[in-house]
């Protein structure tokens, strides 16, 4: 079963920042590509970034390339999320998924889907 806890969630200014954690309980965090998703009130679930499981690979949506970063420390068994020049439109709940690799965790992700941290962006 996959066990993800996300955190860092939290109210920011359009152009702030924040960094979200996703913390990955087991011993075989290393060998999956790790992805973010996220959902707004309303709207279905998107994906965010992508991460191979070596960090060597990433992966951006439109909606966010040049203002979010996807990086991973396997020592730490944790995946974060670095959000800068935020925008009132990035205001969502935000999940991290895993998967075998880039295009599957993009794909079919492997995630609870549970509590997940919301991120509000006010204008």
């Amino acid at each position: 079963q996959v066990q993800l806890v996300e955190s860092g969630g939290g109210l920011v200014q359009a152009g702030g920042s924040l960094r979200l954690s996703c913390a990955a309980s087991g011993r075989t965090f290393s060998s999956y590509a790790m992805g973010w998703f996220r959902q707004a009130p309303g709207k279905e679930r998107e994906f965010v970034a992508a991460i191979s499981w070596s960090g060597g690979s990433t992966y951006y949506a439109d909606s966010v390339k040049g203002r979010f970063t996807i990086s991973r420390d396997n020592a730490k068994n944790t995946v974060y999320l670095q959000m800068n020049s935020l925008k009132p439109e990035d205001t969502a709940v935000y999940y991290c998924a895993r998967g075998q690799t880039i295009v599957v965790v993009t794909t079919t992700p492997e995630a609870d889907w549970g509590k997940g941290t919301l991120v509000t962006v006010s204008s």
